[in-house]
């Protein structure tokens, strides 16, 4: 997974802050926006996790703090449900600029609802994910019921939600139940995904079943058995995001790769507009070769060199450990660390200038098991004759011919 910082404004010009999580072998085919739990921010674990998990599957996901939360601007207390939905609408602006518009949207808790509620003003979302989500905004005040009243008389009162303090005043609640949830999910046609524990006890499993109820077709409920509200567990979290991004596919626009036949072992294809992010079929198995960043690419998958390395590495490893099982000896395991420069010749006779370099692969071998002294010389010896070692220092005849 490729991590950018990322910042933004809301309505109000102070500055919020986000982590945009890329896929680390292939640009995003799709984007998602996650909307985080009440007090809570971009950094929750099982925010983290869940983008884990959908980044592996080819998305990206712009997860950030609402304002006044974590990194961003802004004093909480002056924040209500309405912001929160606007700082999506925010979020979307910024991922329509630099990338691509969000096609899913997830909401955790009580962002969950917040989700539903932006997403009927963000036309490119085809996906809404709720996880843990309260069927009305107001169920979020149980949280600090003791301190209801304080809030009305006063206009403001300071609460403990999960061991930090914040201040609440009277305009969060006027502006919470003002929403009514219910009649907005009705008023939806887009995909929903309803994810919950029975076990959840923070926000119960009614709240699921009454938003189930409330919206239209194509809509899904996936059960969280097992699983807490915070998706405290790292593996629920995991889970939730390969759900999502099973479900999601269905209503998403995936660019397929056409396969590329040949009759040759290895083949590679590579579009205009790639740059050096190149496809390949090796045998029956699909890879990515490109550059690193530095060199101009976007580091998708290993160099041609690298590739040449692992071929020499593989094949090293096999022969050893070939040669070992023939003879019977107690090799448990060969590692072989290979890599790839070209060094300064110090000796050359024909070199067309003081500058000629050589080709080199610099090839280190770790041996677990109780051998011998004689057998570890051998080893090394039989090393030197996998295939592959043989090819590279070989003269080599390269045929080539343009395919109609």
């Amino acid at each position: 997974m490729n991590l950018q910082k990322i910042s933004f404004t809301n309505i109000h010009g102070e500055t919020l802050v986000g982590r945009l999580a890329m896929p680390a072998d292939q640009h995003p085919h799709n984007f998602v926006l996650f909307a985080h739990c009440f007090t809570c921010n971009k950094n929750f674990s099982a925010i983290r996790n869940i983008s884990r998990a959908l980044t592996s599957k080819g998305f990206g996901v712009l997860r950030f703090d609402f304002t006044g939360l974590g990194e961003s601007e802004g004093e909480f207390g002056d924040t209500n449900f309405s912001g929160n939905v606007a700082d999506l609408l925010e979020a979307t602006n910024y991922l329509k600029e630099h990338h691509a518009s969000p096609s899913v949207i997830i909401g955790h808790s009580l962002g969950g609802a917040a989700a539903i509620l932006a997403s009927q003003e963000i036309s490119s979302i085809k996906a809404i994910a709720t996880i843990g989500s309260p069927s009305d905004p107001k169920h979020v005040t149980h949280i600090f019921k003791d301190q209801l009243e304080t809030i009305k008389d006063t206009g403001d009162a300071e609460v403990n939600i999960g061991g930090r303090s914040f201040t609440i005043k009277n305009q969060f609640l006027k502006d919470i139940q003002s929403h009514t949830l219910k009649e907005r999910i009705k008023s939806n046609r887009t995909a929903l995904l309803v994810l919950h524990s029975p076990q959840d006890s923070v926000v119960g499993i009614k709240n699921a079943e009454e938003i189930y109820l409330a919206a239209h077709h194509p809509k899904s409920f996936v059960s969280l058995d097992g699983a807490d509200h915070l998706l405290s567990n790292e593996e629920d979290g995991h889970y939730t995001g390969n759900l999502i991004a099973a479900w999601a596919q269905r209503y998403l626009e995936i660019p397929q790769t056409k396969p590329v036949d040949t009759k040759h072992e290895v083949v590679a294809s590579l579009n205009k507009e790639d740059g050096f992010t190149t496809a390949m079929k090796i045998g029956n198995h699909y890879f990515t070769a490109d550059e690193p960043v530095s060199f101009g690419g976007n580091n998708f998958g290993p160099s041609p060199y690298e590739y040449v390395s692992a071929g020499l590495s593989a094949c090293t490893a096999m022969t050893i450990q070939m040669y070992a099982k023939r003879k019977k000896w107690p090799l448990e395991n060969v590692e072989v660390h290979t890599s790839y420069k070209k060094v300064h010749m110090e000796d050359c006779e024909n070199c067309e200038s003081k500058d000629a370099k050589i080709d080199t692969f610099e090839r280190e071998i770790r041996l677990a098991g109780t051998l011998a002294a004689p057998q570890i010389a051998k080893i090394l010896e039989i090393a030197d004759k996998c295939p592959v070692h043989r090819t590279l220092e070989n003269k080599v005849h390269i045929n080539t011919k343009l395919l109609s």
